[in-house]
């Protein structure tokens, strides 16, 4: 089954947490709990269907990577990049879950002090998932052979 629709709908996926983050904080800073509860919850359903199709899709490949076509300057700044994403990128289910259960449980103030952290960091990786995508399958050079 030919699957190489998935990272588009995964770059999607991102951008939609990206805009559910935004408006889940804005939210919250309008003093709004329950439209800040329904754009978190939804954040963190759209990168749930992320993580599962992410995964479906490395699975279908055999776990090939994607390789970004540069040499030198540009790709050592693109690994570091691509680093610090799949490093923070494997923090998020936790932190998300933790966040998700301190405010159903009404740890507001725990919620709060983690939330002020865990925040920016879901927020890159949403952020830098869209970029890699860019990079990785629209800006990506044609290897020279």
């Amino acid at each position: 089954m030919d699957l190489s629709f998935l990272p588009a709908v995964n770059a999607a996926l991102n951008a939609s947490a990206t805009w559910l983050l935004l408006v889940g904080r804005r939210r919250i800073l309008r003093g709004d709990r329950d439209g800040h509860r329904r754009a978190m919850l939804a954040a963190f359903g759209v990168s749930s269907v992320f993580l599962a199709l992410y995964i479906t899709h490395k699975v279908s490949r055999n776990f090939e990577n994607t390789t970004f076509h540069v040499e030198g300057l540009a790709k050592s700044a693109y690994l570091a990049f691509l680093a610090s994403h799949v490093l923070l990128a494997t923090t998020i289910p936790f932190i998300a879950i933790t966040l998700i259960t301190l405010a159903l449980r009404g740890r507001t103030e725990r919620h709060r002090r983690i939330a002020r952290w865990a925040w920016p960091i879901w927020i890159y990786v949403s952020v830098t998932g869209v970029m890699i995508y860019f990079l990785l399958y629209h800006l990506n050079p044609v290897p020279l052979s």
